[in-house]
């Protein structure tokens, strides 16, 4: 009763074997692969038939130099790694979610969640303890703890809520959310989450967050979910501040975005020739200035007060230039 199991067990680990020779070496031949799986070559041929229908691009050529050979295809198969390679992958992935690569930080943080769904327990700690080795310069990117990272973007993807210590008008307080999102800015990592102790919608800085927790209660995610970099980079460039400003600049809103960080603004389309750039700031004054040296004509949108501080700013700008 129990051999057709056994026996299935048995290809599925020999197939698996041929596959990890297949991605140690260039080309082996037929022989050269029976000998250390074991097996006959015709068994051999049969195996390789498996990968290739699995969607492994193996190649066979006669002759001298010929073999099999395991040729990239067009999408990407699974990879078998061992132990070694595991590691390093996650460690490096590490450090790139760190901010070693600017604009791939997304990527890696993402393939890194995906490794950590079948990266052995045993492992775990030995990729914790390397990934405080590893350090980088040429970023202006904020030390991040990577198990928070991890425990967040886990909570991310199986929707179940975390739980952390935050500072809030001088305290340590302890929020209770619904993760939905992790974005990356040009400095930091922050979290996009539902807070169910406020009944809405927050931005958290990573590197802020104390006490990081998953807890085991699942969630339903929120079908009226704003979208979560736009819902950001509002909060950071413009919502999080205690005055707002809004200008209409006359020109291309690609121009704009280029000389605008996108953490300082958002910068909306109007049409092909003029854009709405929306800021936050203590003192509106610094935007002001800044959006007048951006070289392009503009105007003031909101709060009505600011259109006068820019008459008066003008007036003075023009009393000082009448004085050379």
């Amino acid at each position: 009763m129990g051999a057709p199991e056994r026996d299935e067990r048995g290809t599925t680990e020999r197939v698996l074997g041929l596959l990890g020779l297949l991605q140690q070496r260039q080309v082996w031949t037929g022989p050269e692969l029976a000998r250390r799986l074991g097996v006959t070559t015709r068994t051999v041929r049969r195996d390789v038939d498996r990968l290739r229908a699995l969607g492994y691009a193996v190649e066979a050529s006669q002759g001298v130099g010929g073999g099999y050979r395991l040729r990239a295809g067009q999408e990407v198969p699974p990879l078998l790694l061992d132990d070694a390679e595991a590691i390093a992958i996650a460690v490096s992935l590490l450090a790139g979610a760190g901010g070693g690569v600017s604009g791939a930080e997304e990527a890696a943080l993402g393939a890194l969640t995906k490794l950590d769904r079948v990266l052995p327990a045993r492992l775990r700690e030995q990729v914790r303890a390397l990934a405080g080795t590893v350090e980088s310069f040429g970023t202006t990117r904020l030390p991040v703890d990577s198990r928070a990272l991890m425990t967040l973007a886990r909570a991310c993807r199986d929707e179940v809520e975390v739980e952390f210590d935050y500072p809030s008008r001088g305290e340590l307080r302890h929020r209770r959310v619904q993760p939905y999102r992790l974005v990356a800015s040009g400095h930091w990592w922050y979290l996009f989450a539902f807070d169910t102790g406020a009944g809405d919608w927050r931005t958290f800085r990573v590197d802020r967050m104390g006490q990081v927790a998953a807890r085991t209660w699942r969630f339903t995610p929120r079908q009226d979910a704003p979208e979560a970099a736009a819902y950001v980079q509002e909060g950071i460039a413009s919502r999080g501040y205690p005055r707002q400003a809004r200008f209409l600049v006359q020109a291309p809103a690609a121009t704009v975005r280029d000389q605008v960080p996108a953490r300082a603004a958002v910068v909306q389309e109007r049409d092909d020739r003029s854009c709405e750039l929306r800021a936050g700031a203590e003192d509106l004054d610094f935007v002001l200035l800044h959006v007048a040296l951006l070289g392009h004509d503009f105007e003031v949108l909101d709060p009505p007060d600011l259109a006068g501080r820019a008459r008066e700013l003008a007036e003075r700008l023009a009393g000082a230039a009448a004085r050379e």
